[in-house]
């Protein structure tokens, strides 16, 4: 495609974006071990895994996928004024989101009940949709929509340390997963233009799908398939790629399983992003949802990435 996204540079020229310190040297001493050094991995075991929501892109103040579904919600709700009183559509015709943020930070902390509504309402919006019919209208959002805070096309509010770091892991003979809570068939629409993943290798939740005879359409049914969060993301890993990945990046706790599936085989590497910059390059400084990531980090063997320290760069364009 010819930017930096997707381009080969020179090895030396690798990793631009990352400051020198022990975080990049940590990175640089374990592609170089497994690679060509004293634990040398065979090249078809060198997989990485990336969360994609608050590691590759920013989710603050929203995840993004949540910005498509509300709008969903608010044209559902104008079309059928009665939904307007029930949540989510409540908080999307009010503009009133804390309710949708207070649901995820309760997923976090174990409660699924808010977020139960949550899914009722996805499932309801993609009922009898055709995957095609859906990936088009999902084009369509990325065309169009711009972020809600930093107010440029999401394109631009990827972190571009993280998918110069896949560049860099490609380079040396790995290859890169997104294995995401979000919705698979939300990202692939765009993941190999954002990231240079293509679709296939797009892990993430699911929505239920089934074949129609009459039309030759698969289209979706209303009902989510599984959530690939928390203990699911190495059960899925494992059922699509069948491999353990020696490489695994994320930013919260719902992550925390497939780090470990990462960090305790023979050998590898995890990295916990941790979103502590002062905000003034854009990206919004959280801990929620990440907390016992962080407490346990030191012990689990988790190499945390410092967004403040460890990054000169923050986003693809400043």
């Amino acid at each position: 495609m010819g930017d930096w996204r997707v381009e080969q540079v020179a090895q030396e020229q690798l990793l631009p974006s990352w400051a020198d310190g022990p975080t990049r040297d940590a990175i640089v001493e374990f592609v170089d071990s497994v690679s060509s050094g004293p634990d040398e991995v065979p090249e078809a075991q060198r997989i990485a895994v990336f969360d994609n929501d608050g590691t590759l892109w920013t989710e603050k103040p929203m995840p993004t996928q949540l910005h498509f579904i509300v709008q969903q919600w608010r044209a559902a709700a104008e079309a059928d004024p009665s939904l307007a009183d029930r949540q989510p559509y409540k908080a999307a015709v009010t503009g009133d989101l804390a309710w949708l943020g207070d649901a995820i930070d309760k997923h976090y902390a174990g409660d699924d009940g808010d977020v139960q509504v949550i899914i009722e309402a996805i499932v309801g919006l993609t009922d009898g949709v055709s995957v095609e019919q859906y990936a088009s209208s999902v084009a369509e959002f990325y065309r169009t929509a711009k972020h809600l805070t930093l107010q440029r096309a999401y394109q631009k509010a990827i972190y571009r340390p993280m998918v110069e770091l896949m560049r860099y892991l490609e380079a040396n003979g790995f290859t890169c997963y997104i294995v995401s809570g979000g919705e698979r068939d939300f990202m692939r629409p765009m993941s190999e233009d954002y990231y240079g993943i293509p679709p296939e290798r797009v892990i993430g939740s699911a929505l239920g799908l089934t074949y129609h005879e009459d039309d030759a359409e698969v289209r979706y049914a209303p009902t989510l398939e599984f959530l690939d969060d928390g203990p699911e993301k190495p059960v899925r890993i494992w059922s699509r790629i069948g491999r353990r990945p020696i490489l695994a990046a994320g930013n919260s706790d719902g992550d925390l399983p497939m780090l470990d599936f990462a960090r305790r085989g023979a050998v590898g590497l995890a990295l916990l992003i941790h979103h502590d910059d002062d905000g003034e390059r854009g990206d919004t400084p959280y801990d929620g949802g990440a907390r016992r990531a962080l407490a346990e980090a030191s012990d689990r063997g988790l190499t945390v990435v410092s967004v403040k320290r460890d990054w000169s760069t923050v986003f693809a364009v400043g």
